[in-house]
């Protein structure tokens, strides 16, 4: 488009209304009133509407600014495109909190502390002796078994810390948390509180203290109890406020020791706090035998220890760019959408802030970087590197004292080490989550550097739950017969070291035991555990079974899905024992065309549908002959869409065919129409299965 013309620009500059000059046609009376020039004035433009902007010539090809430069040079080099640029800014201003909701917040936050300091104390008491607990408040912990040493005593906390994602400006909507650390005062705790769950006690009356009289203040519309990450021997106190603000914003508290109270050699991964005889209520044996290794219960302790140093170091790194701050948010957009930070053991947004402080520490990414290219780094790094195999670590010390990675990677799956060098940062997280990250952050990679034109879209706006992610999904419920199941594995060491949590201590061996069964068949294994939900200060905990249902997703191999023969060792080996214990009657001795004679087992499957849903067969009978979980507790969902396509087969061998005459002859052709008919059923049927088995969530 050319310039305007100059007596356009002139109009338009003057800012007066346009004068509409209609031209002369034909002369004699309509010519002579034509002469007196009429005159039609535009209607004035409708307040609170953008009009266009009509620039000069010289505005319209002037020489661009050095800031516009500059912001087109980032582009080229910190982005892909400038289209992709805006994505990334309009996403991000959308997650980020305004400040006007931070004023709300922090004037809520102030009012918190004030009523914290000012709860009033409680005498001593033995821990078993809770009489002087109110009616209506419950202590937010399994007291399994009740009885226990130490005595308790409530004194409002020294120091009341923000601590989290929101002091660092990287918490993302539209669930707005504030961790708040409450430091118990000395003289509370004890030096052996770390021994068989007093310290948890302690902290569980310590909160059910708080929620009696935080409860009964107007401020608050809402007090109750959850467990921090899915853990239940660390639960925390949520409060929200009253009136129109209650979706602003959830104040979580976390009762904390003071950092130098817990001697730190007494929590590491290969020690004991978790004696035998006290949790099996059994007389000590006295063979002399050592008692096993508590790395996740150490673990537990450990947290609450390090969370204002935590904060400091996260504070000092991200401070130092704001590219940063953006890479965090949208890394845990990215995690979200995919359910990857969500209940126990998931790969939580405060865990790839921690990695971007590695990755910072590691000149691996630069504060130079744009919040898209601190994303790429991070997914690149998740692609590559396996921390179940080569864990890292934050610690820069040479003391000998401290563990060796070794260490970690006997009492844990997946290894990073935070800058003391004592905790894992990835004690909950299963080597099955971890290799789900792995490989979305592989299929994310991909997308990235195939620069899509969809590409922003489906890498963070486009949710994928467990049922579009995986092939097959199963479903274990009731919960309570995974109890059964540890005592059929003999997992007595992980139920003592998961606090009785045996969901938990189940989980790891029976994904080994799929894993091993299904072979070449697989892929990847994932399990999903919903969020345990927030429960009323007068109630007493969720139970364990009350945790809703495991999920298990099987993302299947194409080559070797539909062979129906598991071919074991030959008879004469000394495998051939181990075949037969782990498949039990399912294995038999075989003669094969090669004369070799084998241990095998074989699977009923007669038409392809029925080949393909093999890994069903495969997951209920070892489920049911290792773990003592019946076929009845297995709700395995795969191949939906077999009925739908068996259907439109049989249909189409009646109507897929029409008869016509060629040549003099009769001959059988496809009909096309109807052929066409039965792909569009399909489609139908596919579109309406995937979003009845999904959920969608919007940022």
């Amino acid at each position: 488009m050319g310039p305007a013309p100059a007596g356009e620009q002139l109009r338009g500059a003057t800012g007066e209304p346009e004068v509409m000059e209609p031209a002369l046609e034909g002369t004699g009376k309509e010519g002579k009133k034509a002469s007196s020039r009429k005159r039609t004035l535009a209607e004035p433009p409708a307040k609170g509407l953008l009009q266009p902007v009509k620039l000069s010539r010289a505005e319209l090809y002037k020489e661009p600014t050095n800031e516009e430069l500059n912001r087109l040079r980032e582009t080229e080099i910190l982005f892909h495109s400038s289209l992709l640029r805006l994505q990334v800014e309009e996403l991000l201003k959308e997650v980020r909190l305004s400040e006007k909701k931070k004023d709300r917040i922090d004037a809520f936050l102030r009012e918190v502390n004030q009523r914290v300091v000012r709860v009033p104390s409680v005498p001593e008491t033995e821990l078993t002796d809770q009489a002087w607990l109110p009616a209506g408040v419950r202590v937010p912990l399994h007291q399994v078994p009740y009885a226990v040493k130490g005595c308790f005593r409530f004194l409002p906390p020294t120091q009341v810390t923000v601590v989290g994602s929101y002091l660092l400006g990287t918490c993302i909507r539209p669930d707005i948390n504030v961790d708040v650390a409450l430091t118990m005062p000395r003289e509370i705790l004890q030096d052996k509180d770390g021994l068989n769950q007093r310290y948890f006690r302690k902290r569980a009356l310590y909160l059910a203290h708080l929620a009696h009289h935080l409860g009964q203040d107007p401020l608050f519309g809402s007090v109750c109890f959850s467990y921090t990450n899915g853990c239940h021997l660390k639960p925390s106190l949520l409060l929200r406020p009253r009136g129109k603000d209650e979706r602003l914003v959830t104040v979580r508290l976390h009762p904390c020791p003071p950092p130098d109270f817990f001697r730190p050699c007494r929590l590491l991964p290969t020690k004991n706090n978790v004696r035998s005889a006290w949790y099996r209520g059994q007389s000590p044996a006295g063979d002399g035998s050592p008692e096993p290794p508590t790395p996740r219960y150490n673990t537990w302790v450990l947290q609450d220890t390090v969370l204002e140093s935590h904060l400091q170091l996260l504070s000092t790194v991200l401070s130092l760019a704001q590219g940063l701050k953006d890479g965090v948010a949208l890394l845990k957009v990215w995690l979200r959408q995919r359910e990857l930070d969500k209940g126990q053991g998931g790969f939580t947004g405060f865990l790839v802030s921690m990695l971007v402080v590695f990755l910072v520490s590691t000149r691996k990414i630069h504060t130079t970087m744009s919040g898209y290219q601190v994303l790429r780094s991070v997914l690149q790094f998740l692609a590559t590197a396996d921390l179940t195999v080569n864990g890292i670590s934050l610690c820069l010390s040479s003391d000998p004292s401290l563990p060796a990675l070794a260490d970690f990677h006997q009492a844990f799956s997946v290894v990073f080490l935070d800058s003391s060098g004592r905790l894992n940062l990835c004690a909950d997280v299963t080597a099955s989550t971890y290799h789900q990250v792995q490989h979305e952050a592989r299929l994310s990679m991909m997308l990235l550097d195939s620069r899509a034109d969809d590409g922003f879209h489906l890498l963070l706006m486009t949710p994928k739950p467990m049922i579009r992610a995986f092939d097959h999904v199963l479903h274990l419920r009731p919960l309570s017969r995974l109890q059964a199941a540890c005592h059929r594995l003999k997992l007595w060491p992980e139920l003592q070291d998961n606090g009785g949590d045996y969901v938990s201590a189940a989980l790891g061996p029976l994904t080994t035991l799929l894993e091993q069964g299904l072979g070449a068949r697989l892929n990847l294994l994932a399990h999903s555990r919903l969020p345990v939900p927030e429960w009323d200060i007068s109630q007493d905990p969720p139970k364990h079974k009350d945790s809703g249902t495991l999920t298990l997703g099987l993302l299947l191999r194409p080559e070797g899905l539909t062979s129906v023969l598991e071919l074991g060792p030959e008879a004469d080996q000394p495998e051939a024992a181990k075949f037969r214990q782990f498949w039990g009657s399912r294995s038999e001795l075989r003669r094969f065309q090669d004369g070799a004679i084998r241990e095998a087992v074989v699977w009923e499957a007669a038409s392809m549908s029925q080949k393909r849903l093999i890994p069903h067969q495969v997951v209920t009978h070892l489920l049911a002959l290792h773990a003592d979980i019946p076929e009845t507790c297995v709700h395995y969902v795969g191949g939906p869409l077999d009925a739908l396509i068996q259907g439109l087969k049989e249909a189409s061998s009646t109507k897929g065919r029409m008869v016509m005459s060629r040549g003099g002859e009769l001959v059988m052709v496809p009909n096309v129409e109807a052929i066409l008919e039965d792909f569009a059923v399909l489609g139908e049927g596919l579109v309406q299965t995937v979003e009845a088995r999904s959920e969608r969530w919007t940022v």
